[in-house]
């Protein structure tokens, strides 16, 4: 048994797919496969049931591939703390973002990541918060950008910087002669909403929560993109509330639409989260570094209130 083949194992675990976990694994399929079939016929079990698209684990197997990835982190560690000791700042580092923040504030930092940091291996991937905590708890992330706070004990939250909510109102909807709104202006049932599974959308419903509003458009819509949110609303289909950053790439033309809040303005914090077991922290400090350092420009917002990305109220800022 080798920490090699354990970490074939792992590999098709999370992908249920031999070809796919072989291609993440940098090796052909048939030697990721034979090695696992060694690894099979020397434990004398089946840990993959092959007949099952996609594959599953046999009862026998759910119980090896949580002790291989104990086995595998441990290990991992070793080269971890040999790195933090030599304030080594390379390697594999795989970084988690959520869909609402990654189109806007991956231009701003990945490009002097990368220039600052080239003995780094960045692999990022777009995943909503939940997929994001459960990588994180599991070892298959190294680092998560996300909405906070998360109430997660197991999960340590670095703010990065606060981003406003600003409203995105088309000329025909009733809140369009306001220079500002406020959040008694809001109503759910007007609000174009992002679908589940976006800890955006809890922003938004927890900014409109306990305003009585007449339900003016008798419906509620809900898109997987802000982009499409906001095409919607220049269609007459309702207002929305869009992250700051985003408004910044918008044409002078749709900025005419934008309505910003009055007094205390809503925000969300913006975060570096990671487990509290993770050992990369020189990692961690040279990717939040990075993002200090360009985002401090574009995003400066004080006087703000932190509305939770949690399905409850507001937290205070």
């Amino acid at each position: 048994m080798t920490i090699t083949q354990l970490k074939y194992l792992l590999a098709v675990a999370e992908y249920k797919n031999f070809t796919i976990a072989a291609e993440h694994s940098f090796v052909t399929q048939p030697t990721l496969s034979m090695q696992i079939q060694k690894l099979e016929d020397e434990l004398s079990i089946t840990i993959f049931n092959r007949k099952k698209k996609p594959i599953e684990l046999t009862s026998i197997g759910e119980k090896i591939i949580r002790q291989a990835k104990l086995i595998v982190d441990e290990s991992n560690r070793i080269n971890d703390i040999v790195d933090q000791q030599k304030g080594f700042i390379g390697g594999e580092f795989k970084l988690g973002i959520i869909p609402t923040i990654m189109p806007t504030l991956l231009p701003f930092f990945l490009k002097n990541f990368l220039k600052k940091y080239p003995k780094v291996k960045l692999i990022i991937e777009e995943l909503t918060t939940e997929q994001i905590i459960k990588k994180l708890s599991e070892g298959y992330l190294d680092v998560g950008i996300a909405a906070t706070p998360l109430e997660n004990e197991a999960i340590k939250e670095r703010p990065l910087y606060y981003e406003p909510f600003v409203g995105f109102i088309s000329n025909d909807h009733r809140l369009f002669n306001s220079e500002k709104i406020s959040e008694e202006d809001l109503d759910i049932n007007d609000v174009l909403l992002l679908e589940d599974g976006h800890c955006f959308k809890n922003s938004v419903i927890n900014i409109c929560q306990n305003k009585n509003h007449t339900n003016h458009h008798q419906f509620q819509l809900e898109s997987g993109s802000i982009n499409t949110l906001i095409k919607l609303s220049k269609e007459g289909l309702g207002m929305t509330l869009i992250p700051y950053l985003h408004t910044l790439e918008l044409s002078e033309q749709d900025k005419k639409l934008l309505r910003e809040f009055s007094n205390t303005v809503p925000a969300r914090e913006v975060s570096i989260i990671y487990h509290k077991s993770q050992l990369k922290i020189q990692l961690i400090e040279a990717l939040k570094n990075t993002i200090d350092g360009v985002i401090r420009g574009a995003i400066s917002f004080h006087d703000v209130k932190i509305i939770s990305p949690l399905n409850k109220k507001t937290v205070e800022a």
